[in-house]
């Protein structure tokens, strides 16, 4: 599936949750995704962007590392599906990556996914009394803001890389007779 079609399916999941360990799997699932379409531009975006797509990569993957699922479970039984302790079962959408197809507006959109995921992270550890679920948001937070700042420089990296490949078409046809 395509990546912006991927990111809109995680707003619009993003926008219907409710719960806050709901919100919680929706960072996760943003996470993860960022990552695979940090590596999907890795090995198949322009060779001059593959390092900064790398590190996208990298940081999207930790932010959808292993969550304490028994601290979590402990904020209450707010989500039908988990057991006390246990994980959801949660197949990232992330998996239906096939392709990135228009990079500039892939990244552009992960980036407003990434700073939606951070507000609502922010609202769940406004309104949470326990403590390690509060930082579980707070982390999430971090990696949300750390990847979307990946998502930022990798947006102005393919200006200048865009800007320069125009340049040089507009020079050499400037020197063709």
């Amino acid at each position: 599936m395509d990546a912006k079609r991927l990111i809109r399916a995680c707003r619009h999941a993003l926008l219907h949750s409710g719960a806050s360990l709901h919100v919680l799997a929706e960072a996760w699932q943003a996470q993860a995704l960022t990552q695979a379409v940090g590596g999907m531009l890795a090995i198949k975006g322009p060779p001059e962007l593959r390092g900064e797509a790398q590190g996208l990569c990298e940081a999207g993957g930790r932010g959808c590392g292993p969550l304490d699922w028994a601290a979590l479970s402990a904020a209450g039984p707010e989500l039908p599906g988990f057991l006390a302790g246990q994980p959801p079962d949660l197949m990232p959408r992330a998996a239906q990556l096939t392709e990135v197809p228009d990079a500039r507006g892939a990244l552009v959109e992960l980036s407003e996914l990434l700073g939606e995921v951070g507000m609502a992270l922010v609202a769940v550890s406004c309104a949470t009394d326990e403590d390690g679920f509060y930082w579980q948001t707070i982390e999430a937070i971090d990696a949300a803001d750390e990847s979307n700042d990946r998502v930022r420089g990798l947006l102005r990296r393919l200006t200048v890389w865009e800007h320069n490949r125009l340049q040089a078409v507009a020079d050499s046809a400037a020197g063709s007779p």
